[in-house]
């Protein structure tokens, strides 16, 4: 234990100490007057927000939030690999859908989530739309291009024994896509964040994004940076989650 902390902060150390002095000289700033308030609120602020508002953050919109985002990411999670994996297994496929992949990413979130909104009203599933069109691209392409590396002495060596192609996609294509495609998932649950805030601030009830839009709305800007830290703090949870499992099954396929 000692030696996985020492590591630790060997590892992420500097960044700590980074972090600490930037906020430190955030707050000095604020107090002394260089920047109002209401325009960047110190530290100290944010946090006494945070706790102020804490039963209705906790409670209410934080809940709402990961909801979305776990539905999102769940169904493009589904969605991409078994797109990604008849793409790679049918060629046609890939040459009519890829495109249409990437001119999704080409859409402003801002300008379709209204779209969303007239199809699916002000539910959640508007807001879990704007979370799939921001997650499912990543876990597409990772899928993908991760199918297509490497491997090919492998796969003539089981050819030669007599191995189809499942066998070939099960024993050599996956294993060897495993870390691209857990690449896809740690930038598209990140992505669910920033998604399902999209749609809570254009059309919702609630949720971190709703209520940030509200307390801007009345000039609270650290009750702002308060939602806005808690959203940065989910999106970092979700990634260390992501990471972890990651880690754990690469083990688990390398025994």
């Amino acid at each position: 234990m000692k030696v996985k902390w020492k590591k630790w902060t060997g590892d992420y150390g500097l960044f700590i100490l980074v972090a600490i002095l930037l906020v430190s000289i955030w707050e000095w700033v604020v107090r002394q007057g260089l920047i109002p308030s209401f325009i960047l609120p110190a530290p100290s602020a944010i946090w006494n927000s945070l706790l102020q508002n804490w039963q209705l953050l906790f409670e209410v919109h934080l809940p709402a939030t990961l909801k979305e985002v776990l539905i999102g990411f769940g169904l493009s999670l589904v969605g991409g690999l078994l797109l990604g994996v008849g793409m790679h297994f049918f060629r046609t496929l890939e040459k009519v859908l890829y495109p249409f992949l990437v001119i999704s990413q080409t859409i402003p979130l801002i300008a379709i989530s209204p779209i969303f909104i007239m199809w699916f009203g002000y539910s959640i599933w508007s807001k879990v739309a704007v979370t799939i069109l921001t997650a499912f691209f990543p876990i597409v392409v990772s899928t993908y291009d991760g199918l297509k590396t490497g491997g090919s002495e492998y796969e003539e060596l089981l050819l030669t024994m007599g191995a189809n192609r499942w066998t070939i996609f099960k024993k050599i294509k996956v294993p060897l896509a495993l870390p691209s495609i857990f690449s896809g998932l740690k930038m598209s649950v990140v992505y669910c964040v920033v998604g399902a805030t999209i749609g809570e601030w254009l059309g919702a009830s609630e949720g971190l994004g709703y209520f940030s839009r509200r307390m801007s709305g009345n000039l609270q800007a650290d009750a702002v940076f308060a939602a806005i830290l808690l959203l940065s703090l989910l999106g970092i949870v979700l990634f260390l989650l992501i990471s972890l499992i990651e880690k754990q099954f690469l083990k688990y396929r390398m025994r």
